[in-house]
């Protein structure tokens, strides 16, 4: 009996998400922006918008990434971008370096993001995520979209961790 490989991709994605989302629960504006150490990744006011520091060359060590930072990078500069790419039009109101200074409209993107990552890699259908994802992915053209997913998983993991961790930090330094 085959098992179909697109709910068994989207399980570690959900997963993931769901952890996140709860982690997220409560989360004030200070707390979004909280900066743990003087050298940080954040997001800034510029004029009527605002915009993540920029991170094309990092530094070695990396600043450390606020919860704003970090979210941006998950559902903008991953989800939204991964959803774009060549599967649809950009999904979010914002985008580039683009982010929100309030939680509302940043975790109404992030899910934004998560569902439109989700839907339009399930609407590939299963033999649709076993192919590679093309030229305009460079040198990951090769790899499938079911391998896309599982990088997914990753980010959502990994950055939903960080965001966990600096929580738990102001909870007791902020």
């Amino acid at each position: 009996m085959a098992t179909d490989l697109i709910p068994l991709l989207f399980t570690g994605v959900d997963d993931a998400t769901t952890r996140l989302r709860e982690r997220l629960a409560g989360l004030t504006t200070r707390e979004y922006l909280w900066e743990p150490v003087t050298d940080v990744w954040t997001v800034r006011p510029d004029g009527d918008r605002w915009l993540v520091d920029a991170h094309e060359r990092a530094p070695e060590p990396a600043p450390v990434p606020t919860i704003a930072w970090r979210l941006w990078h998950i559902a903008s500069d991953c989800l939204a971008t991964y959803a774009s790419r060549s599967l649809g039009s950009w999904p979010l109101r914002v985008q580039g370096r683009e982010w929100y200074g309030q939680v509302a409209p940043a975790l109404e993107a992030l899910d934004l993001a998560v569902a439109t990552f989700r839907d339009r890699v399930t609407a590939l259908g299963e033999d649709g995520v076993r192919q590679p994802l093309g030229p305009a992915w460079g040198p990951y053209a090769d790899d499938s979209w079911a391998a896309l997913v599982v990088h997914a998983q990753d980010e959502l993991a990994h950055h939903g961790a960080e965001v966990a961790l600096l929580r738990d930090l102001y909870l007791r330094l902020g």
